[in-house]
């Protein structure tokens, strides 16, 4: 069956939640942040909030066949690195909010190391998250969108920048034409070890 990637727009709100929210919870970053808590507390309260802002001020590309969403992923276009401070200190309200709440705790770990890790080689294309409906992993819905996203770098003249975190997805992205930097961000209590890759065309 034939993939097709396409840019989602705001008629695609609900369809793509659904499938962000059935792809996302055994993410390595986000099955770190919600160890010990179910998918079902935290789910429905952020993902139709990351969902609307990245149709409002990023990309979200979509691959699957027909109609049916199969991989989801956002893509920022950065020229200041001020979001990754702004981001940071939402993050911080939210947590002081709720103390007790590791998620939150531990979500605004993972942001105070991208604020302070991202590279300021700017602009360039980030790549946020991608992720792939269980049922349709492995047919390659994912290498797809990356394909698609670093041609069109390519053609902006503008590198991608991300960050792998699992060997399986640093080799994905490697035969994508990423290059690791050799820096690795370790997330404590037994998180996942972050690799920042750039894709230069």
């Amino acid at each position: 069956m034939e993939i097709t990637v396409r840019q989602a727009g705001k008629q695609d709100r609900d369809a793509v939640i659904e499938a962000f929210s059935l792809a996302c919870p055994d993410e390595a970053v986000t099955a770190w942040v919600l160890e010990g808590h179910p998918f079902e507390q935290f789910g429905p309260l952020y993902v139709p909030e990351m969902i609307d802002r990245a149709l409002r001020d990023d990309e979200i590309w979509l691959a699957g066949a027909d109609s049916d969403i199969w991989a989801v992923s956002i893509w920022q276009h950065v020229d200041s690195v001020d979001r990754f401070a702004s981001d940071l200190h939402a993050a911080r309200a939210a947590a002081d909010g709720a103390p007790d709440v590791r998620p939150l705790q531990r979500m605004t770990v993972v942001t105070d190391l991208l604020a302070h890790t991202h590279p300021h080689e700017l602009p360039h294309r980030y790549l946020q998250v991608i992720v792939t409906v269980p049922e349709h992993r492995g047919k390659g819905a994912g290498a797809a969108i990356l394909a698609n996203q670093t041609k069109a770098a390519s053609s902006a003249g503008v590198p991608a920048y991300l960050e792998a975190s699992t060997d399986r997805s640093a080799r994905l992205y490697t035969r994508m034409g990423f290059a690791q930097t050799g820096t690795t961000h370790d997330l404590p209590e037994g998180g996942p070890t972050l690799r920042p890759m750039w894709f230069r065309g």
